[in-house]
Formats: structure tokens, sequence, C-alpha cells
């Protein structure tokens, strides 16, 4: 068969036997034994020979014992000490303490005292400030403001509308009509002198050139010159009466014109 055959098989070994313990190593002896035999006596007398080291010891002992009690006295006082220098220090440490929180408190009680010092200071430099500023400008508004209200007034933002509107309506209109009534005087004047100026000049055209005397009749003559006379006189007096009439009527003309146009305005 084309399987191959398997066999199970099992193997148990001995008990584990213990290990004897190892010999001590002990050399090998090299020399030879040799032995003495000292008698009771011999040697030293114990009672004698003890003394002075029991003495000794005791000595030792009391001296260690003693030296202990001194250093447990010694320590016991330092110990007291200690705790004296202690309490001592945690008093001073205490009181350094307290010292110091009350100078701390002091200087800060004297920081706060000098900032509320300082503030202060500030405080009335400012209040002396703002008073002198105060006074300053009403000192110098007290001339401002009327100054000001002057400009203002003399540059016409304050007028009273009646005032105004006489100096704007009223005054020019009258003026106006006031200048053309002196015109028209003038006018009349000028009209006047020129009638004037050639009267003159026709009469003293007339009185320059005599008459011929070859038509010369005295009693012919005589009625026609006075007749002349009082023509010239009469020429003579229209001439002169305008003049009276202008003169008279210049007053009343420039005195109705303004009240019709006072009225025409009016209206």
């Amino acid at each position: 068969s084309d399987r191959i055959i398997e066999v199970d098989e099992e193997c148990q070994t001995d008990e584990f036997l213990d290990r004897p313990p190892t010999p001590l190593f002990i050399p090998a002896k090299t020399g030879k034994d040799v032995a003495t035999q000292i008698e009771e006596g011999e040697l030293f007398d114990f009672d004698i020979e003890v003394k002075p080291m029991l003495e000794v010891l005791i000595g030792k002992t009391v001296e260690q014992a003693l030296l202990e009690v001194m250093e447990e006295e010694e320590l016991s006082q330092l110990w007291s000490h200690q705790r004296a220098f202690a309490e001592l220090r945690n008093a001073e440490f205490a009181e350094l303490q307290r010292l110091e929180e009350q100078d701390r408190r002091i200087r800060e009680e004297k920081e706060r005292r000098r900032l509320e010092h300082l503030e202060k200071l500030r405080k009335q430099k400012e209040t002396a400030e703002k008073v002198a500023a105060r006074a300053f400008a009403q000192r110098y508004l007290a001339d401002l403001i009327p100054s000001v209200f002057s400009n203002l007034y003399d540059s016409g933002f304050f007028y009273d509308p009646i005032e105004r509107d006489i100096e704007t309506e009223f005054l020019p209109w009258l003026m106006s009509e006031v200048e053309e009534t002196l015109q028209k005087k003038v006018l009349g004047r000028m009209l006047l002198d020129s009638l004037i100026r050639m009267v003159v000049e026709k009469r003293l055209d007339e009185f320059s050139h005599p008459p011929p005397s070859d038509q010369t009749e005295a009693p012919a003559e005589e009625p026609g010159a006075t007749d002349e006379a009082p023509q010239a006189s009469d020429e003579a007096d229209p001439a002169d009466q305008p003049v009276a009439e202008q003169d008279e009527t210049d007053q009343p003309v420039a005195e109705e014109l303004p009240s019709d146009s006072t009225s025409s305005q009016l209206e």
C-alpha cells in the first residue's frame, strides 16, 4: 500500500538524584605540630594583672558615662536654648512681618496720599485754568459781542423795516421828484433868462438906432413917443411879470408837487 505505517513510542527518564554537598577544602599540612604546657601561675596573676585593666575599663566607662550625661545635659540645654531661640526667632519674625506689613501699609498710604495730592493739585490747576479761561472769555466776549452786533448793525444785518423801507423806497423817490422839480425850476429860470436877454437885446437894438431927421415932426411924434413908451413899458411889463409870477409860483409848485407825488405813491 502507499500509506506508511506509523507507530507511537514513548520513553521515560530516571528520577533526578540530588548532588552531594561539596566537602570543605582543607589544605595539606606542611609542618610539624608542637605544643607547650603552661602551668597555673607561671605567666601572670589574674587578679593583679586585671586590676589596672579593670580600673582603666571602669574609669573609661565612668568617664564615658559622665561625658554622655554631660552631653545629654548640654544637649538638653542646647535644645532649651534652641527652643528659646526658635521662639524668639519666631516672635522676631512675626514682629518683622508686622513691621514690614506696617511699612508696606504706610508706603501705600503715603503713595496714595501723594497721588491724591497730585490729583488735587491737578484739579486745582485745571479749575484755575478753567476759571481764568472763563474770565478771559467773558472779558473777551464782553467787548466782542457788542462790537460784533455793532459791526453787524453797521453792515446792515439788523435794521428797522420801516426805516429800511423809507431809506430804500421813499427817500430815493423823494430825491428823484425833488431833482425833477429842481430841474424844472432851472429850466424855467433858463427860459426866463433867455426871454429877458432877448427883450434887453431888442430894446438895446431899438435905442441904439435913432429915428431919421426928415421924418421927425414934433407935434405928431410926441403922442407917438408917449404911445411908444407905454408900449415899451407894456412890453417890459409882461417880461417882468412872468419873473414875479414865476417867483411867486415857484414855491407853491415845489410845495404842491411832492404832496401830489406822495399821494400818488401812497395810492
